[in-house]
């Protein structure tokens, strides 16, 4: 449990999203050789699997240098939200996110996810009882709307009763959910993209911190996308091309990146492998979250191919590890990293 731990004033310029199977505790630490700034999220963990699964450490447990985190929830009872908000936050949490946008099939049968959307009073009710519970912050990720919504009238309603309930933060997903006809992959592409109605929420709740996600790439389309908005969330791109985080904290923060190349970064990652080894931990659950680390490198396919054909088997550690990371030739860093933080001595504002 992490109820000692000091909690560092969030700043949401910038954050990677929450996504299953990818956002774990190993990734997150990974993301923390490449950027020490973003804001990161876990998982949606849901309400079920932290009051009645065990142990705990499987859902909640982090380490100590991924801070700043947020836990995302998914859940639509107020009680249970609140009791597991009371338990982020003493686990060291530095903010709980209700999941108002997963499409999945099995979080539409449990009320958890974007089918919230059509219910704005439940999750009003939600966010009410886990302000009054918690000090640490609560925020809701959410959709453009679901299914045959209207994006302008529909959207803005849930925005307002659920900002009255006392939420100020919102990240919007610039898509619609379509929970009949859409299957969840098909949701993260075929709605089209509406970042315009994202920037009228803003111009409209100019009060509220409104944050975007959905589809962006590049970290020069997050400095454009921040002239209209508060926050950018990037998702799939910071997973299969971590690389790109290398760049955030000169870039939106005006300091400088913890490494200064990919070599680097896998190298100071090694502690925190052997680390997780000697828990128990197996290397291949680890090292796939760094497989598109070394793309576009001479030697990264070979890097890729080591890892992925032998990281699972038994007795597999850091020597494996060290040979994947001798077959990449990796080219000059670009200097315009370190030019970005030496040109702005305190963090960018947007």
């Amino acid at each position: 449990m992490k109820s000692g731990t000091a909690r560092p004033a969030l700043d949401r310029t910038f954050s990677v999203a929450p996504m299953m199977d990818w956002t774990t505790r190993d990734y997150r630490a990974f993301a923390r050789t490449l950027t020490k700034r973003a804001l990161l999220y876990t998982e949606m963990v849901t309400t079920g699997a932290i009051l009645h699964g065990s142990p705990r450490e499987r859902f909640l447990g982090y380490s100590d240098v991924e801070h700043p985190i947020a836990l995302q929830l998914g859940g639509s009872d107020a009680g249970e939200l609140a009791e597991c908000a009371a338990i982020a936050e003493a686990w060291g949490y530095d903010e709980v996110n209700l999941n108002v946008g997963c499409p999945s099939d099995r979080v539409q049968n449990n009320m958890i996810g974007a089918c919230l959307m059509g219910y704005p009073e439940k999750v009003a009710a939600a966010v009410r009882a886990m302000q009054a519970t918690v000090s640490i912050p609560v925020t809701v990720k959410c959709r453009i709307g679901i299914d045959d919504q209207d994006e302008d009238a529909d959207l803005a309603r849930f925005i307002d009763i659920v900002a009255d309930a006392g939420c100020g933060t919102f990240t919007v997903h610039a898509r619609k959910a379509w929970l009949k006809g859409l299957s969840p992959k098909e949701n993260r592409d075929v709605p089209p993209l509406n970042y315009p109605r994202v920037h009228r929420l803003k111009q409209d709740r100019p009060e509220l911190h409104i944050g975007i996600n959905g589809g962006i790439k590049t970290l020069e389309e997050c400095q454009a996308q921040l002239e209209h908005v508060d926050s950018v969330m990037i998702g799939r791109e910071a997973y299969q091309n971590p690389w790109l985080l290398a760049e955030v904290d000169a870039l939106l923060y005006g300091v400088p990146g913890p490494a200064a190349s990919r070599v680097e970064a896998a190298r100071a990652f090694r502690p925190y492998i052997q680390q997780r080894l000697d828990e128990g931990a197996k290397l291949n659950h680890i090292t796939r979250h760094l497989l598109g680390l070394f793309q576009g490198c001479p030697g990264g396919r070979r890097f890729r191919r080591l890892l992925s054909e032998h990281a699972h088997k038994e007795g597999a550690g850091l020597r494996l590890f060290d040979d994947a990371i001798g077959l990449v030739s990796e080219p000059s860093p670009e200097p315009r990293v370190q030019e970005h933080a030496q040109q702005q001595e305190q963090p960018a504002t947007f």
